[in-house]
């Protein structure tokens, strides 16, 4: 309705239909149908996938398979348009994702492997002051949320510099939960507090690559993710604003991937 209001005070014509349902079909057989189209779309771009792989596995030389790197992209650009109209979860898409993430980390230097994370005491951190560097991105909120959600909804969180005495810090320098390895921040706290939840652990691959754009994970909420906290930064929200709209955010992606990983 909207789009239609925007039309006519454009000058222009335009006419709403709504359609209660599609007669012939149930809405079961409408979403198979659904399905069965964005189906078709991914297991063409399955098969280029599979091709690119068995090209790349020719050349052992990083400089062979960088030649390459941009028919990578195109697939991933193709994937994410089809995953943006593929309403109904095809169970083909997560399949896709893998793959191109598998592909992506052909292109990468070989990762530097982090040593054990010590698991910490979740209760020692119950009644913590907390500090972090102001403007927050991606992993500092997901880390606010963390410790929100899984340590003290009440904590103090205070964005700064520098930390002041009795303060924890996180993702700052020499700080106790920082980046580690190949991984931010959020991957570490999740690790030292013991937290296995398979959403959470999704949540951490989106989060992982819109910090470091390293194309280790290719999830197709990470574009969608990226540009509303681009938003957020280029209005010059305050620190305490943007916690707050990351609080709203995360819920709801935690949310969404429970849901997937229920999804058979």
């Amino acid at each position: 309705m909207w789009l239609a209001q925007q039309v006519r005070q454009a000058g222009g014509e335009a006419l709403v239909i709504r359609a209660g349902q599609f007669e012939g079909l149930t809405d079961q057989e409408v979403i198979v149908q659904f399905r069965q189209a964005r189906q078709e779309d991914y297991v063409t771009l399955n098969a280029q996938a599979a091709q690119l792989a068995e090209t790349l596995a020719q050349h052992s030389e990083m400089e062979g398979r960088l030649a390459l790197k941009d028919e990578l992209e195109r697939l991933q650009k193709q994937h994410a348009e089809i995953a943006r109209i593929d309403y109904f979860e095809c169970p083909e898409r997560a399949a896709l994702a893998t793959r191109l993430a598998r592909i992506r980390q052909a292109f990468l230097p070989e990762p530097t492997t982090p040593g054990e994370i010590a698991a910490c005491d979740v209760a020692a951190y119950r009644d913590a002051h907390w500090v972090t560097r102001a403007h927050p991105h991606v992993d500092r909120l997901a880390c606010a949320w963390l410790i929100r959600r899984f340590v003290n909804p009440d904590a103090p969180i205070r964005y700064a510099t520098e930390p002041e005495a009795g303060e924890i810090p996180f993702d700052m320098p020499d700080a106790e939960f920082s980046h580690y390895g190949d991984l931010c921040t959020f991957e570490v706290m999740l690790r030292a507090l013991s937290l296995h939840d398979p959403a959470l652990h999704a949540l951490a691959e989106i989060v992982h690559e819109v910090d470091l754009r390293d194309g280790v994970y290719a999830r197709p909420e990470t574009g969608g993710v990226d540009a509303l906290l681009r938003g957020w930064q280029l209005a010059g929200l305050p620190d305490t604003e943007m916690e707050a709209r990351g609080l709203w955010l995360f819920d709801g992606l935690c949310a969404a991937l429970s849901v997937d990983s229920l999804t058979p």
